[in-house]
């Protein structure tokens, strides 16, 4: 959204239709939106200066959806970040790197890839996570990780295991298990 204040173009591919449509309606079409499939990827990326990879699979591998040959067809010079890095990348020539060594080039496109981003500014990441989770924390530490749950679902989708058992499907398939609802 910084860049298309900046007056970028900006082409934001998604799954999820209603953030699409939110973005569609809040940017009144400065920021141009598709539906997230091999096509629509491949003709954001033709052109792009600046390609962010952040998908995320919660709990799980994030999957790739840039190929290298998606890469090969990128504009030299042009710049990947993928900020998916910690979950295995989701652009296939993604290699993680360090914030002493953060970039590398390869098909003539400079990938940045520091697995812990925010490690590069700590103090001010640190705010921003703690300012977006206390609440959460809060809640947890007065009424215990269940009744939080139950009184705020989305803290459910947090907890990961519950009296021993897997509470979240993808950390459980991850590891050949079975996940139990924490709610009943």
């Amino acid at each position: 959204w910084i860049a298309a204040g900046m007056e970028a173009e900006v082409v934001l591919v998604d799954k999820n239709l209603d953030r699409l449509r939110f973005v569609d309606q809040i940017h009144r079409g400065r920021i141009t939106t598709a539906a997230s499939n091999r096509g629509a990827i491949e003709r954001a990326l033709i052109n792009a200066d600046l390609v962010i990879g952040a998908v995320l699979v919660a709990g799980g591998r994030a999957p790739v959806v840039v190929s290298d040959e998606m890469v090969q067809q990128m504009q030299p010079r042009s710049v990947i970040v993928d900020v998916a890095v910690d979950q295995g990348g989701c652009i296939a020539t993604t290699r993680e790197t360090t914030h002493d060594e953060p970039t590398y080039v390869k098909h003539d496109v400079v990938h940045y890839a520091v697995g812990n981003m925010p490690g590069a500014v700590p103090h001010t990441s640190t705010y921003a996570l703690t300012n977006a989770t206390l609440p959460f924390q809060l809640d947890v530490a007065i009424h215990g990780a269940l009744e939080a749950a139950r009184r705020d679902p989305s803290i459910a989708y947090g907890l990961n295991t519950v009296d021993g058992e897997y509470a979240n499907a993808i950390v459980a398939e991850s590891l050949g298990a079975t996940a139990v609802d924490p709610l009943v």
